[in-house]
């Protein structure tokens, strides 16, 4: 029965309700008080706590179709997407649900009725898996519906008891239960066997329907006690449902999908309608759009980091393709036309869908380019080797934002991979340097409770005389140190500035009569300051008294640092709007980090006059003045808050002439020319609406500039310019490489060509069929496909076998022409050769493909096809 989609899933509802469900919409991706999940990922899990008696609803049995992502943590699915025919980061789960209601007769006998009296499956084509002990399910299919016993296949454990695919189970206590599938039989020109079997992950038959019958509680010590009220909860792929009910065997295949990679196609600029670069467009476009439309947006965490990386894919993909504009976004009105009918929010958001996935694509865009040139110069060098160094991979992260995974799809297309135990290590690695430099791997703020009150007197001066009130080690209080052991001293005052709103803490000394303890951290803990470092050198005792020096070269860098952010802040209101606000910050001695709300990345020319409007109020010298004033009263004169810091009712205003004035508790300097210099590093968005910019000052801005000129020095050498040229030559240069490349590709494609011709010298006739059986000598596996299709051409008429051989193992590939596939199946040619060579394979009458693992018995295997062939033609 031809359906579309869209009716199909109209068809399901409609049945369910019909028989006394309540139809439930979809819940939100985002999974609500379930910190278990990432994602909503099937259809029960709105219904959770109902299954678990937490929840009461107003029914006892619903039904639902729900969308589901499984892109990120247990279910990730997305490295195979666009390659396989079935999976997907966003799909819909048709699902329908008892609670108490009814059991296994009932929903066997509605999944039944559904498929073969509603949608009209042959019920020749089913079959139907129970777990290897569920009698009661066995009988109910045999007896009940009339499935022969030779289609109903028993699965027993895998490994333990209870270990079963055929057993479900929400954890390791809780509901559980056996559970029964329902398979489809694609037909027997299809390669694979029927569940259970050894060819059982073949493509012949595909599971629909999942009949899930939670029978029992497991308690902890592993016992089962039957449910009170025993439930269903089902779950069937709309999808693949689809993709049988309209005659095809790729869920890319069905009306939803062909119309959104038509889309797709359009706006790359492609025509091969047939590229999975285009399935993994179309299937990130309904996953990202529905993401955002329930709340999710970019970022580097989470679900937001998950979001990232799918919209990352898919652009990658784009560029594949040939877009060099932002596409993406587009489609979005695409998908709107296919499902808003079902999801009416994909219109009410589209707006922001849009703007967000624009925004993140300019975004991904700047780096792509560099990203992916460093993987291709990286992929050179491998030169034989199939595995790209964890080093390389954790470079493209760190670096140029490029998730592992993106990394392993595009070395896919070449059949290489990435070293992820060796990319892991130094993720490790990461984890483990932030951990280190922050209190030495102890958190002493949160276990350290200091009572009383340090005195700060930094703002004044740098060094204080001082008495040690307690000493921490590991977190406890201890009376003593010794040489070398690592604590946190508490001072009754002290000019160490302890890190907050976003400045670090201070280092430096403390000076004792019999030692030296040196500060290599200081961290606030109440009204306390933590002296964080080692005693370096004599003893250290509680009551002593001791001189608290602070590193003045180091407090003073973090001060211009400090300072420009206030300036920066006013810069970035006055040229792009009063909606920007900090959002965070990160002040030390090397840089500064300025996190703001804007939605847009800044230009050039925008970044240039900010730049330039903070140095003219470095240059105008503006006094630097503090003053403790009210809460209300320093708003009402104007002075700004900052993001994430708490206020007492006395606050210190911070003042710089007319170009700012915030609250601030920080370190600052006493003029604005002391600044010296302000460079921008970078500007980049970290998550939707939330912009970031680095920069240097001072000494460090001379240091950058010095660097840059050194390169742009050593660049004008190597093309021969001046340093105002050097953009022209370096054009030319590229110019250049880019008419050598075309000339290369074209005489590949000469080769090509002859090495076609050359095999047609090889063409037999057996019994007036045109026949060629090749082996290509050592090419690359993935160059088949196209030699195939080029002699299909050629020949007009016949049928081809060819095979190559890398690092021992064998590809193989059949192509028989349409006249021709009444008398010959590819499929079945391409199998009869790979047993041969210790492989198995399939795949379409008029194309199929094999491997093997047997190289030595090649040649006695394709000379056994022209005898095979001469039975058949």
């Amino acid at each position: 029965m031809q359906m579309s989609t869209s009716e199909l899933r109209t068809a399901f509802l409609e049945y369910f309700r019909q028989q006394g469900h309540q139809v439930v919409s979809s819940s939100s991706l985002v999974p609500h008080n379930d910190p278990t999940l990432l994602f909503t990922n099937a259809g029960m899990n709105q219904f959770k706590d109902v299954f678990l008696g937490v929840e009461q609803r107003a029914y006892t049995k619903a039904t639902s179709s729900q969308r589901c992502v499984r892109a990120g943590g247990k279910h990730n699915d997305l490295e195979n997407v666009g390659y396989t025919a079935r999976h997907h980061t966003f799909f819909e789960m048709l699902g329908n649900f008892s609670f108490g209601d009814y059991f296994k007769q009932d929903a066997i006998r509605f999944a039944w009725e559904f498929l073969t009296e509603v949608v009209k499956l042959p019920k020749d084509k089913l079959w139907v898996t129970v777990y290897a002990t569920d009698d009661e399910a066995f009988e109910l299919w045999s007896k009940q519906i009339g499935v022969p016993e030779s289609r109903i296949v028993r699965i027993g454990d895998k490994g333990g008891e209870f270990q079963s695919d055929n057993f479900w189970t929400m954890g390791d206590t809780g509901p559980c239960g056996p559970c029964s599938e329902i398979f489809y039989d694609h037909g027997e020109h299809i390669w694979g066997g029927p569940p259970g079997s050894p060819e059982e992950d073949g493509d012949r038959y595909i599971e629909i329907w999942n009949l899930v019958f939670m029978q029992f509680n497991r308690h902890s010590d592993g016992t089962m006690e039957p449910l009170p009220k025993p439930s269903v909860d089902t779950g069937m792929g709309l999808e693949r449902i689809a993709t049988i009910l309209q005659g095809v065997h790729s869920n890319y295949d069905i009306d939803l999908f062909q119309a959104l990679i038509k889309a797709a196609a359009q706006a790359v600029g492609t025509t091969d309608l047939s590229s999975q670069s285009l399935r993994v467009i179309a299937d990130h476009i309904r996953s990202c759009s529905f993401l955002i439309a329930d709340g999710v947006m970019p970022s580097n965490e989470g679900r937001g980091y998950v979001l990232r990386r799918i919209i990352r894919r898919a652009v990658r993909h784009g560029r594949k393709l040939g877009a060099e504009q932002s596409f993406f976004y587009t489609l979005v009105g695409a998908l709107c036309e296919q499902m808003s009918d079902a999801y009416p929010e994909l219109n009410s958001q589209r707006a922001i869908i849009e703007k967000v996935l624009r925004l993140e694509e300019e975004q991904f865009a700047r780096t792509l380019g560099r990203g992916l040139q460093l993987l291709e110069e990286a992929i050179a060098e491998l030169g034989d080797a199939k595995v790209l160094p964890g080093e390389v991979v954790f470079k493209l992260y760190d670096t140029y934002g490029f998730p592992a995974d993106l990394t392993a799809d595009v070395l896919r297309d070449r059949e290489l991979s990435i070293d992820e135990a060796g990319f892991e290590v130094l993720m490790q690695q990461q984890r483990n340097r932030a951990k280190e430099a922050s209190n030495f791997g102890v958190d002493y703020t949160k276990a350290i409770k200091i009572d009383g009150e340090t005195q700060f007197t930094g703002y004044e001066q740098l060094a204080e005389p001082a008495t040690i009130k307690a000493i921490y080690k590991e977190g406890e209080s201890v009376a003593a140190l010794i040489a070398g052991e690592e604590a946190a001293l508490v001072l009754d005052k002290t000019p160490f500035y302890g890190e907050s709103g976003g400045q670090v803490g201070d280092s430096g000394v403390i000076k004792l009569e019999n030692g030296l303890f040196v500060v290599k951290d200081t961290k606030k803990a109440g009204k306390g300051v933590l002296h964080l470092g080692m005693l370096e050198l004599g003893t250290l005792e509680v009551g002593e008294t001791a001189t608290a020096a602070v590193d003045s070269y180091r407090r003073q860098a973090i001060a211009l640092n400090h300072s420009v952010t206030h300036l920066l802040h006013a810069a970035l209101r006055a040229l792009l709007g009063e909606h920007v606000t900090q959002k965070g910050s990160l002040v030390d001695a090397e840089r500064l980090r300025f996190d703001f709300s804007h939605l847009e990345a800044l230009t050039a020319a925008e970044l240039r006059e900010i730049e330039d409007r903070v140095n003219k109020d470095i240059r105008a010298n503006y006094s630097v003045a503090t003053e403790l004033m009210d809460l209300e009263g320093a708003k009402n004169a104007g002075a700004m808050a900052l993001f994430g810091e708490k206020y007492d009712d006395e606050v210190r205003v911070v003042s710089m002439g007319e170009a700012s004035t915030e609250l601030c508790g920080g370190t600052h300097v006493q003029r604005t020319g002391d600044i010296g210099l302000f460079k921008i590093l970078s500007e980049s968005g970290i998550a939707a609406g939330i912009r970031r910019i680095e920069a240097v000052t001072g000494e460090a801005a001379l240091t950058y500039l010095h660097q840059l000129n050194n390169e742009l020095g050593q660049t004008a050498t190597l093309v021969k310019a001046d340093v105002f040229s050097v953009a022209d030559k370096v054009k030319q240069a590229l110019e250049r490489n880019r008419q050598l490349e075309k000339e290369v590709e074209q005489l590949k494609a000469k080769l090509t060509a002859q090495a076609g011709t050359a095999l047609l010298e090889q063409v037999v006739e057996i019994n007036g069929t045109k026949v060629l059986v090749a082996d290509l000598g050592g090419a690359e596996s993935k160059s088949l496909r196209g030699s195939l299709d080029d002699l299909k051409i050629k020949l007009n008429s016949g049928i081809v076998v060819l095979a190559t051989v890398n690092e021992g193992k064998v590809s193989l590939i059949a192509g028989v022409t349409n006249d021709l596939t009444v008398k010959v199946k590819a499929g079945e040619l391409v199998n009869m050769v790979a047993q041969q060579v210790g492989g198995k394979g399939g795949g379409r009458p008029d194309m199929a493909q094999a491997g093997g693992t047997e190289p030595q018995q090649l040649a006695s295997a394709l000379a056994s096809v022209a005898p095979w062939l001469a039975e058949r033609l």
